[in-house]
């Protein structure tokens, strides 16, 4: 019986696997076909989708899996984009020797931002980093040799080898595509390796994880270094794609709405931080297209809206749908068997025939007859 069991175990696990593959391909397939189909504007917007992925998968890291609150998520953004729009401005380096500096850099920011992770939590923590959000933007308007000040700097994108035969647009697409299909995979392995399951045991219970041998210093402090490490990853793909920075590109109502999307897209979700990128990226427009007045009020609205028919963001909604029909599903079959009659018992366990009886008065019947 276990043997059976063990073998249908790994038949399920294969087919998983193999589930998982096929998506992935599909998944694949259609990114590298989009940029061929769609209009210029709209191949931007798909590449601001998967920059600010690459932003919500390291804030995801944070607040979704270690339970840290965070509202400067867009400091470590700004200085990213900053990083590699100086580098490209004053040193005239190459786009692609911006990103392995940026991300070094930034890693290095959380890791020293996380010391205040030590000690606070809860709206202590989400205050401390709300002003790093704000004060940030002051400090670059200052700092106007090196950053531009309040005219922010202006860099080129970057461009098309000629044996591609790409347009620009399409260039940058699969360089940001190639970026974050890389930074997504690398968010997922760090999910499902120690340190992964080290966030979980600080999110669901800081004592109990430290009864286990979990140093609460250590990953607090790397929950901080990675997530910054993403989101300025995120920042120089921005540079990248914009061709401009400005300290007015990067105010606090950026953090909050990094937020916002991550917890619309599904928190501690593998896809969350895609439809959340999704949701930050389309969901303004929207807003701005229905009320040019009062855009935010839309917005804030929009936002409702998504969180009360979906509690646990969109990644979630699909479970919460099928388990609705499941148990739908579940009710109708135990109405129909309470409805449907049982046959009686004499007609199955009865014999219809029965025996043919001897007339009265006949003698016993003996050997000799």
């Amino acid at each position: 019986m276990s043997t059976n069991t063990g073998i249908l175990r790994t038949d399920d696990a294969r087919a998983r696997r193999l589930r998982a593959a096929l998506t992935a391909l599909a998944a694949a397939a259609v990114a590298v076909a989009v940029p061929f189909y769609f209009a210029p504007f709209q191949v931007f917007q798909l590449t601001m989708v998967l920059l600010y992925a690459v932003a919500l998968a390291g804030l995801n890291l944070l607040v979704g899996y270690g339970g840290q609150i965070s509202l400067g998520h867009g400091a470590f953004f700004a200085a990213g984009a900053y990083t590699a729009a100086v580098m490209l401005d004053r040193f005239d380096t190459g786009h692609l020797a911006t990103l392995p500096v940026t991300a070094v850099g930034c890693f290095l920011l959380g890791l020293g931002f996380g010391v205040p992770a030590l000690r606070l939590r809860g709206l202590y923590l989400a205050l401390v980093t709300l002003s790093f959000a704000v004060f940030l933007p002051p400090l670059l308007k200052r700092l106007e040799p090196v950053t531009g000040g309040s005219m922010g700097l202006t860099v080129d994108k970057p461009e098309p080898p000629a044996w591609s035969g790409l347009a620009e647009d399409q260039w940058i697409y699969f360089l940001v595509l190639a970026v974050a299909a890389v930074a997504l995979l690398v968010a997922r392995n760090l999910l499902r390796s120690r340190v992964g399951r080290a966030l979980l045991a600080l999110r669901d219970n800081e004592s109990a994880a430290e009864v286990m041998g979990v140093r609460l210093s250590l990953h607090k402090t790397l929950a901080f270094a990675w997530s910054g490490m993403f989101a300025g990853v995120a920042g120089c793909l921005y540079t990248w794609v914009i061709g401009f920075v400005s300290p007015d590109s990067f105010s606090f109502v950026l953090s909050i709405t990094l937020l916002a999307g991550l917890v619309v897209g599904g928190l501690a979700s593998l896809y969350g931080p895609l439809l959340g990128a999704a949701f930050v990226m389309y969901v303004p427009s929207v807003a701005q297209d229905l009320s040019e007045a009062a855009p935010g009020v839309v917005f804030g609205l929009l936002i409702i809206a998504v969180m009360y028919v979906a509690p646990t963001g969109l990644a979630g909604l699909v479970g919460r749908v099928r388990g609705a029909a499941a148990r739908h599903l579940a009710r109708s079959r135990a109405t129909d068997l309470t409805r449907t009659p049982e046959p009686p018992p004499s007609a199955t366990l009865a014999d219809p025939t029965p025996p043919e009886a001897e007339p009265v008065g006949t003698p016993p019947r003996t050997e000799r007859d």
